[in-house]
């Protein structure tokens, strides 16, 4: 795990960056990899490197790597966990290479060298990565599929630039940060900002599973897919062999994953993805002597640390419970908003902030099981979106009867309760399917959203957020409902929210977080699975509770998913009123004239009042009025980053 950044000039005319300049962006990446850093130049081309040893913790994985004529080098970010099986599948020591360390960096350049760009295609794992040929005289950018590794960049007076994180493109000489308003508008939608647009004019995210090509001689760089999830369905595959496949693609995903020369533990929630890891884990180890670390809310139904206590002591790891109090979270939110570098209001980011800071003292990898909802069909709205089937065989005037009396259910603070998701399923279920997983999962509808706006006719040209769940839905090539959806939720909620959070928050401790429910040979094994399999009844994750039965205590496979998330509609009703007040409501709480004042105090008093539970749009709204004035008024985020963690190896 590290970072990297650079640039390319396109433009011949263009000035040369000052010196210095990439050296910079790089100290701002420090934290990413505080073990060794390194930096070249060649010709129109620089690369910069910071890295955190994982495997081969010799100086020989120092980066940029260079081939060995030196006419290729490389600098990437991420773990290829085929590395091994390619250098032998491609016998490329036969063909002359020399190997100068063990790690997958070198077998990825050998490889390009071997096979060119097309190499992407071979890599199992979670990467991005800048290749400059020398001999082309071309750079190539690239992504993981899943989109786990970040990469951004901006073309600013005839440069292409690019890093692993916003924050070293803010010291892109002459660059002046400007908040996008396109991503302002999407913001209040999900709460995150769907790439590959971000919360920057002009600076642009490299989507998962694409690659980018530029060289001096073309003023544009290209860009073009080199994976994208396709679902093949067998109909003829039984339970019972898809619960056997699935165990063992899981087992050996979670075996691949493990491969390190630093300690590895687990982020254990109590819920199944991440107990079904500890298990796996636990499994092919042949012991459970590793260091498991879960959180603990005082808030009943948003905690799960029983459940993770309980799988920690049925296998016997060393377990550690971080406790989430509502002053420390208010605390960090700069802090850790410095370190996503964007609008960002998931609740489970300042709690995996707070986890990795302690694991961090035990371990360098963690791993995650982010990914398990994606691929195993593990949210409510996939269970939603079976009873909307049943819902709409009944006589339109008794489900209108039916919602009329939903609507007038009281509103309730617990953690997805009954009220909220009744209220949300009965609307969602008149809507076209893609539209109504939008709206299952949305924070503000457009007119909501208008309100909240100063300046709507500002925002007029952009499409509704639900447009982007449409097209994803329309562009899958799957036959049947439920894929097409997982592939939805795979092409935005995986990258754009879970998946930022788990690098950016792990990384900001120098940790590497890994994530097995995103393993290829898993993935794809699970596309060739029946929708009935995943998805049995109203029952989500039908197959891998299934597949885990006798591994897991029973209270664990077959308990309701929570997920982490903090309970900030109660604690802006208490713990965090005066916060709220002060962030929400004080003058110039407008960022820059976007937003309207009126709309937010229309929010905030409904919430207060208990008319309406509007924590959630608070809480994004809050975190957008922190990240403007760090980031576009006062321009002070540095002040806010982590101190980087100390070298573990010398």
């Amino acid at each position: 795990m590290c970072g990297f950044a650079g640039f390319l000039k396109l433009d011949a005319a263009a000035p040369e960056p000052p010196p210095g300049a990439l050296q910079d962006m790089s100290a701002l990446l420090r934290h990413r990899g505080p073990d060794a850093a390194g930096q070249e130049q060649f010709g129109p081309c620089a690369l910069a490197h910071r890295r955190l040893s994982i495997i081969d913790l010799t100086d020989a994985g120092r980066q940029p790597m260079a081939s060995e004529d030196g006419t290729r080098w490389l600098a990437y970010n991420g773990e290829v966990y085929n590395f091994r099986e390619l250098r032998r599948q491609f016998d490329l020591d036969g063909r002359g290479h020399r190997f100068r360390s063990r790690t997958d960096t070198e077998v990825i350049l050998h490889l390009f060298e071997e096979r060119g760009i097309d190499c992407l295609r071979e890599l199992d794992g979670m990467y991005a990565l800048a290749l400059w040929d020398g001999r082309a005289r071309t750079l190539h950018l690239a992504r993981d599929p899943f989109g786990i590794k970040p990469l951004f960049y901006v073309v600013h007076a005839g440069t292409l630039w690019f890093a692993s994180e916003i924050k070293a493109l803010l010291a892109v000489p002459g660059y002046e940060p400007q908040p996008s308003l396109e991503a302002l508008h999407h913001f209040l939608g999900f709460d995150y900002v769907p790439g590959p647009i971000t919360a920057f004019a002009g600076i642009h995210e490299l989507r998962p599973g694409w690659r980018l090509e530029a060289a001096p001689d073309r003023r544009e760089p290209r860009q073009e897919p080199f994976y994208e999830l396709t679902y093949a369905v067998d109909p003829a595959m039984t339970e019972g062999e898809a619960v056997a496949g699935a165990r063992a693609a899981l087992r050996a995903a979670v075996e691949r994953q493990l491969i390190a020369d630093v300690p590895v533990g687990v982020m254990l929630s109590g819920g199944l993805d991440s107990s079904a890891l500890t298990a796996m884990m636990a499994e092919v180890r042949g012991d459970a002597a590793f260091h498991t670390f879960s959180l603990a809310f005082a808030e009943p139904s948003f905690d799960e640390s029983a459940y993770a206590r309980m799988v920690a002591e049925h296998l016997g790891t060393r377990h550690h419970v971080i406790g989430v109090e509502p002053g420390r979270v208010a605390e960090l939110i700069p802090r850790y908003l410095c370190h996503i570098d964007e609008p960002y209001a998931d609740g489970s980011a300042i709690p995996t902030f707070l986890l990795a800071e302690t694991a961090r003292e035990h371990v360098t990898v963690l791993l995650s099981g982010e990914g398990g909802d994606e691929v195993f069909s593990g949210y409510e709205t996939h269970a939603a979106w079976r009873a909307r089937r049943w819902f709409r065989r009944v006589p339109r005037p008794l489900r209108r009867a039916i919602r009329w009396g939903v609507d007038r259910l009281p509103v309730s603070q617990r953690k997805l309760s009954f009220e909220f998701k009744a209220k949300r399923f009965v609307r969602g279920a008149e809507m076209d399917l893609p539209t109504a997983h939008y709206f299952w999962r949305m924070v503000l509808a457009e007119d909501a959203k208008r309100c909240l706006l100063e300046d709507p006719e500002r925002f007029a040209g952009f499409p509704p957020s639900a447009a982007l769940f449409v097209e994803a839905y329309d562009r899958c090539a799957a036959e049947d409902e439920l894929n097409r959806l997982l592939f939805v939720d795979a092409s935005f909620h995986l990258p754009d929210d879970l998946m930022i959070k788990n690098d950016r928050m792990t990384m900001a401790h120098s940790i590497e977080a890994r994530v097995p429910f995103t393993d290829r040979r898993l993935v794809d094994f699970l596309a060739r699975v029946p929708p009935r399999w995943k998805l049995r009844g109203l029952r989500p994750k039908h197959l891998l509770r299934e597949a885990m039965r006798g591994r897991l205590p029973d209270r664990v496979l077959d308990k309701k998913k929570v997920g982490l998330e903090m309970p900030y509609s109660l604690w802006f009703r208490g713990a965090w009123r005066d916060l709220g007040e002060a962030l929400l409501l004080a003058p110039g709480a407008d960022a820059g004239g976007l937003l309207n004042p009126r709309g937010i105090r229309r929010l905030w008093d409904e919430h207060q009042c208990a008319a309406a539970d509007h924590g959630r749009a608070l809480w994004g709204i809050t975190n957008y009025l922190v990240w403007h004035r760090l980031y576009i008024e006062r321009r002070d985020w540095r002040a806010h980053l982590a101190a980087p963690r100390p070298p573990r190896h010398s």
